[in-house]
């Protein structure tokens, strides 16, 4: 296991930052292989820092050049999929989308096949396995139980064919007659520093007199922090790599989440940011059974209108249900498979992303004074 190489993708990204900044800790690690299709100064900078390590080199680049991928998966021992456009408001042309997240994938794999990558770690979402309905309840879920999110939406769906397929890559015959080991985790919502829809939410208070949007009040779920999430991928990484633990974890999919108490996306936006005097919307709001028609009737109103203009509604059935919806998971099968424990407990996430949104509070009151002044 002497002098091992990893290619992270997305390595710009929320999550991706994160996985790098562990992977540097890993032993006998001798390149970091950043890929991304642009990465602020502020994080080349960040980067450049941690040279000292262990070697870092960044790859600006399309996940859809595939000569491009070849010559980044070239002698390198484990490939971290993170890249993808995340996107649950339908915001984005859904060929972009598809483009991005199933054949970007699918043309990584052929890649680390071409350059005899042996370990492949995809970084799905647990809005692969749903929900369905707002009416339906999974409570503590499990990796065993047969669930399959049945949404059209392109996100959802592009990221539950997208993990199919690296689950089904696993086993492949690599070009030098090694073989392809896969594994897919499938995270919660995820929170955290520099969380982009935590960062919304607070942001769009600010700007509200410190009133937060209810985005999803009825919901349970149970949120993972940031942190967490980069440790399982790290989890995942040795145990590909360890011939004795890789029998159990090849081709097989985990949900990871920690100790953060279950509760609603709502309250969960307003523990974070309480302290700094921001507080939840007490207006009436209308009942879930009804926003649900209404995001139908929007919905039909876009599709009428396609020919002509583009309408993007505020929400549609499928946001609402995501939002609204009680569907929380266990993180067992990741504890007994890939030892994984949280490296960071709730106080400690909680006490993390307070100083991050004092410091987005404290941006905007910087902001207002340079306008007054």
């Amino acid at each position: 296991m002497t002098g091992w190489s990893c290619l992270v993708t997305g390595a710009g990204g929320f999550l991706g930052q994160r996985i790098v900044h562990l992977l540097v800790e890993e032993k006998e690690l001798k390149e970091i292989r950043v890929l991304d299709k642009a990465f602020r100064p502020e994080l080349r900078e960040e980067f450049s820092k941690l040279q000292n390590k262990t070697k870092l080199t960044v790859l600006e680049g399309d996940i859809l050049d595939e000569p491009f991928l070849k010559r980044a998966c070239q002698d390198v021992s484990v490939v971290i999929h993170t890249a993808c456009i995340i996107d649950v408001f339908g915001v984005t042309h859904r060929q972009s989308i598809m483009n991005v997240n199933v054949k970007g994938t699918q043309l990584l794999l052929e890649a680390c096949v071409q350059a005899s990558v042996p370990v492949f770690i995809y970084t799905s979402t647990l809005e692969v396995a749903g929900p369905n309905s707002y009416k339906e309840i999974i409570q503590n879920g499990h990796e065993e139980e047969p669930l399959e999110n049945t949404w059209p939406a392109p996100y959802p769906y592009s990221k539950k064919l997208a993990e199919k397929a690296v689950l089904a890559a696993n086993g492949w015959t690599l070009k030098n007659g090694d073989t392809l080991y896969t594994c897919a985790l499938r995270p919660m919502y995820i929170y955290g520093e520099g969380g982009p829809f935590l960062s919304a939410s607070i942001n769009e208070a600010l700007n509200n007199n410190g009133i937060l949007s209810s985005v999803g009040k009825f919901s349970t779920v149970n949120p993972v922090y940031v942190g967490n999430v980069a440790w399982a991928h790290i989890l995942a990484l040795r145990a590909l790599r360890d011939p004795k633990k890789a029998p159990s974890v090849q081709g097989q999919f985990y949900y990871i989440s920690d100790d953060t108490p279950h509760q609603s996306y709502d309250n969960l936006n307003y523990i974070l940011s309480k302290e700094f005097g921001l507080c939840l919307d007490s207006r009436w709001s209308l009942p879930l059974s009804l926003m649900y028609w209404i995001g139908f009737l929007l919905e039909a109103v876009s599709f009428l209108l396609s020919p002509v203009y583009s309408y993007q509604p505020p929400f549609n059935r499928h946001t609402v249900t995501l939002s609204n919806s009680v569907f929380t998971f266990s993180y067992k099968k990741a504890q007994r498979d890939l030892a994984y424990k949280p490296l960071y407990s709730w106080e400690k996430a909680k006490q993390k992303t307070m100083e991050w949104v004092g410091s987005l509070v404290d941006r905007h009151k910087e902001t207002l004074k340079s306008k007054t002044q």
